[in-house]
């Protein structure tokens, strides 16, 4: 006879094998695998509550492997998460559904982090427990833990193959997150056959040499020997865990555990029916759940319920004691409080000389920084020449976990993940930042970002050739219009103070957009028509008296060339007007009326400038426009030849705005 604790795995099992089996697609062999380790931890060590999924002190649980996805819902639907029905499990994978493929975040009620491409939920899992650092070093008070919970992370080989893991882990070693625990479901498996044919390093010896606590289950169906190691783990706060699981993939089905065909397709129905005989499942019939189960996973979730219940009176009587840190914490959750930079004169205010973007931003991030106490943020090494350190507000560490200036290292693409986790978290503004040419690095968790609708700032300096000497592996000309080609992604290339200020109003206000903030390194000047305007995307900041003959529009370093350019061709007698195109992706946004009085389609003789590729400028000029931009890489030589060699002179633009 199975106990409840058995049946309550095995429902895990069957409910996914059943949802893979009825959409002929999924990946049954981690749900099937993995199952003991997930319900012990859901069950016995991880405080939820599945009638308040959004509680901000609950443990956080990312599925790394987003493709086991059908593990994740069979839990919060057994919990109860969200009225997660059994016949949303039935329509898994389907137009409309609750059970997409892979866990998406806003989608699915209990879901942390949008995940699937393998490691990214192990980066973003080390950006949550950052934020539980940072957000307990600024909260708690004696006898009030107001935050304190752990982080929990499930994945696997694949997980643990991708180079992401071991930036992040790395980092998380340094920082010494003793709140962050890895599950490593080791099955030995991937898609191609057995590990060996690629993956051969102690795994174990790599994580003690990045400073996690290693702890082992030879057998993952020990319930016991699970909750032990998770408790070890809990119980070691001066270093993350990394507990190793040795699982069977597909385990429970006799003709599929242990293969790699278990990965990712469905068992087939006869395999179904043998994994519920081997299982000594009560029933046949597809999705069938005795009610006894979801008895015992009712009565978790009224405990899970008790400890929400216990920490708001805690909270309650936390905020009577200290009205001031209550007063503080609702600025930190108030996701309007950057809205106030509206009416900050000072905020607005533009330059008196030429200055490179880059140290604008950095201006008026620190001019940002006491307003918002919970703007925190970064660069992959470069804080110096990206601008970013926060003056006065210290540097995030094992020790001072109060610091507002994380340093990440050279590590590009767990920053970007990281700063998605601190967003995640809730109470939190991040930044990440880095060189433009490196936004490459980031792209796949920027992606995400935009996908999570999930407004992480990124700066991205020395935005064009203007970074001259460092040559082509350093001018990033083709990077503007892959982010671009981002949905839901807004890209700010200001040309001065002003604008710059924009970019940043924009990207902190945001509720749903990540914003990337690409600024020059090389000095521009003030432009004497920009405004605020530039929150549109794209506005006149230099019209002629009459109906323009011909347009230019310009981003960034190029709008003073457009400027200048409208100002000899005037002396022509050519009537032009010049559009600042800080921000396409905002442009796009705005009303076809807009639109239209900034753009006019009378007016056919349009020229694009920008020192990057024209791709996606032909929007704009149409098929009788030109683009003055990047046809090639660029070159190395100081950025005051490069311009003019590559075509970006007073003369040109009249030259070519003649031609039409």
């Amino acid at each position: 006879m199975k106990t409840v604790q058995e049946c309550a795995v095995n429902a895990i099992r069957v409910l996914s094998a059943d949802a893979i089996q009825k959409a002929k697609s999924g990946h049954p062999g981690l749900p099937l695998g993995a199952a003991p380790a997930a319900y012990e931890l859901w069950a016995n060590h991880m405080n939820h509550n599945p009638a308040d999924p959004v509680w901000p002190n609950r443990d956080r649980f990312v599925l790394s492997g987003g493709h086991g996805s059908m593990l994740l819902y069979s839990l919060l639907h057994l919990f109860g998460y969200g009225n997660l029905s059994k016949e949303d499990l039935t329509q898994f994978r389907q137009m409309g559904s609750l059970t997409p493929g892979h866990p998406e975040y806003h989608h699915t009620a209990g879901v942390e982090a949008t995940t699937g491409p393998l490691g990214q939920g192990m980066a973003m899992a080390v950006g949550m427990a950052m934020a539980e650092a940072h957000l307990a070093s600024v909260f708690n008070k004696e006898e009030y833990p107001v935050v304190d919970h752990y982080t929990f992370v499930l994945g696997g080989d694949g997980c643990m193959m991708e180079g992401i893991s071991s930036e992040a882990f790395s980092l998380a070693g340094t920082l010494g997150l003793g709140k962050l625990i890895v599950l490593y479901d080791s099955n030995a498996i991937s898609i191609e056959g057995s590990t060996d044919i690629a993956f051969t390093e102690n795994v174990q010896k790599r994580m003690e040499a990045f400073g996690f606590q290693n702890l082992l289950v030879e057998d993952g169906n020990d319930l016991q020997a699970i909750g032990e190691a998770i408790e070890k783990a809990k119980a070691d706060l001066t270093r993350p865990s990394f507990i190793t699981i040795k699982t069977q993939i597909g385990y429970g089905c006799p003709a599929k555990q242990g293969k790699a065909s278990a990965h990712g397709e469905p068992l087939g129905e006869e395999n179904v029916e043998a994994m519920k005989e081997f299982l000594q499942w009560p029933s046949k019939e597809p999705f069938y759940v005795p009610q006894e189960v979801y008895d015992h996973y009712q009565e978790l979730a009224k405990e899970k319920a008790e400890t929400e219940a216990a920490w708001r009176v805690m909270f309650a009587a936390y905020c009577q004691e200290y009205p001031e840190m209550d007063k503080l914490w609702n600025q930190y959750f108030d996701e309007k409080a950057a809205e106030k930079l509206w009416e900050d004169e000072d905020f607005w205010k533009q330059s008196e000389k030429p200055e490179a973007t880059r140290n604008l931003s950095g201006k008026t991030l620190n001019y940002m920084k006491d307003l918002l106490p919970n703007l925190l943020g970064g660069s992959a090494d470069l804080a110096p020449s990206n601008k970013t350190n926060l003056s006065g507000a210290g540097d995030f560490s094992k020790e001072t976990p109060k610091g507002r200036n994380l340093h990440f290292g050279v590590r590009e693409q767990a920053m970007a993940a990281i700063g998605n986790g601190l967003m995640l978290h809730g109470g939190l503004k991040a930044y990440v930042a880095t060189f433009f040419v490196f936004s490459d690095y980031t792209k796949p968790m920027a992606r995400l970002s935009a996908l999570m609708k999930l407004p992480l700032t990124f700066v991205f300096t020395h935005d064009s050739i203007g970074v001259g000497e460092d040559g082509p592996t350093h001018e990033p000309v083709e990077q503007m219009a892959m982010l671009r080609a981002l949905p839901n992604f807004h890209v700010f290339r200001p040309c001065d103070a002003v604008e710059t200020a924009a970019a940043w109003y924009s990207a902190v206000t945001s509720q749903s957009t990540p914003t990337a903030l690409v600024l020059t390194r090389q000095n521009l000047s003030p432009m004497a028509g920009s405004s605020r305007e530039a929150l549109k995307g794209g506005y006149i900041i230099d019209d002629c008296e009459k109906t323009p003959e011909a347009i230019l529009i310009a981003s960034g370093s190029e709008v003073e060339l457009a400027v200048k350019a409208k100002e000899a061709l005037g002396k022509e007698g050519i009537n032009v007007r010049v559009v600042s195109m800080p921000c396409m992706d905002l442009f796009e946004e705005q009303s076809p009326e807009y639109k239209e009085s900034v753009l006019p389609k009378s007016v056919r003789k349009r020229v694009a400038i920008e020192a990057l590729s024209d791709f996606g400028w032909g929007k704009y000029v149409g098929l009788d426009g030109a683009s003055i931009t990047m046809k090639s890489f660029g070159a190395s030589a100081p950025y005051a030849k490069l311009f003019p060699h590559f075509g970006f002179t007073v003369e040109h633009v009249v030259e070519v705005v003649k031609e039409l």
